[in-house]
C-alpha cells in the first residue's frame, strides 16, 4: 500500500469516526461530571470503541458472510440506528438527568458505552468502513493489516479531543455545548440518511 492509499484510508476512517463531532456529544453526556469522571469516561469510551472496531476489522466480513447479510443491508440498518440517535441529540434534553460519580452504579446507564463508544465513535459508518477496507476480495493481507493502526490512530485522536473537552466547555459554556450538540445532531441525521440512500442506490444499481 502506497502512502497515498494509506492517507486515503485515514481520511475515510477519520470522516466516519468523526473525532471533532464526538466532542459536543461528549460534552452533552458528561455535563455536571467531575474532571476525573470525564477522564475515565473518555478512556473507557475510546477503549470500547477500539475493541468494537477491531472486532469488525478482523471478523466483520466473516460474520456478515456467515449470516448471509449484504453490506448494503448492514449500512441501511446502521444508518437507521444513527438517525434515531441523531433525533435524540436534536430533540432530547440539553443536559442529561443523571448524577455522575467515579464509581457509577453497574445498573446505571453507562454513557461511555452508549452513546459515546456506540454509535458516536464506533458508528455504523465506521464499522462498515473497516469491513469494506479489509475486503478479502479487494485488498491483500498487508493492506488489511495497515488498516488497524490507521483506525486506532483515529480513535486515539478522538480520545485526545474528549480529554480536551473541559477547556472547550469553559470557552463555549453549557449554552454553546447545547447548540453544538443540536447542530451536530442535524449533521448526523443527514449523514445517516445519505448512507441509507447510498446503500439503496447501490442495491438497485441506480445512478
Amino acid at each position: 500500500m502506497s502512502w497515498s492509499d494509506a492517507f486515503q484510508d485515514f481520511v475515510k476512517i477519520w470522516v466516519v469516526v468523526d473525532p471533532v463531532g464526538t466532542v459536543p456529544v461528549f460534552l452533552a453526556v458528561t455535563a455536571g461530571m467531575t474532571v476525573e469522571a470525564r477522564r475515565q469516561v473518555a478512556f473507557k469510551a475510546a477503549l470500547t470503541a477500539a475493541g468494537i472496531l477491531l472486532f469488525f476489522l478482523v471478523l466483520g466480513q466473516f460474520l456478515l458472510n456467515a449470516l448471509e447479510i449484504r453490506l448494503d443491508s448492514f449500512q441501511i440498518a446502521g444508518g437507521i440506528v444513527l438517525f434515531l440517535f441523531a433525533l435524540t441529540m436534536i430533540f432530547g434534553p440539553a443536559k442529561p438527568e443523571r448524577e455522575a460519580s467515579l464509581d457509577p452504579d453497574p445498573g446505571d446507564h453507562d454513557v461511555a458505552v452508549f452513546p459515546l463508544a456506540v454509535p458516536s465513535i464506533a458508528s455504523p459508518g465506521a464499522m462498515l468502513a473497516v469491513v469494506v477496507l479489509t475486503d478479502n476480495n479487494r485488498f491483500s493481507a498487508p493492506e488489511q493489516t495497515l488498516t488497524s493502526p490507521i483506525m486506532l490512530a483515529c480513535v486515539a485522536a478522538t480520545c485526545a479531543l474528549m480529554l480536551l473537552a473541559g477547556p472547550i466547555n469553559r470557552v463555549i459554556g453549557q449554552g454553546g455545548a447545547s447548540i453544538i450538540s443540536r447542530v451536530m445532531g442535524i449533521i448526523l441525521a443527514a449523514v445517516a440518511v445519505d448512507g441509507v440512500l447510498g446503500a439503496i442506490s447501490d442495491y438497485f444499481k441506480l445512478s
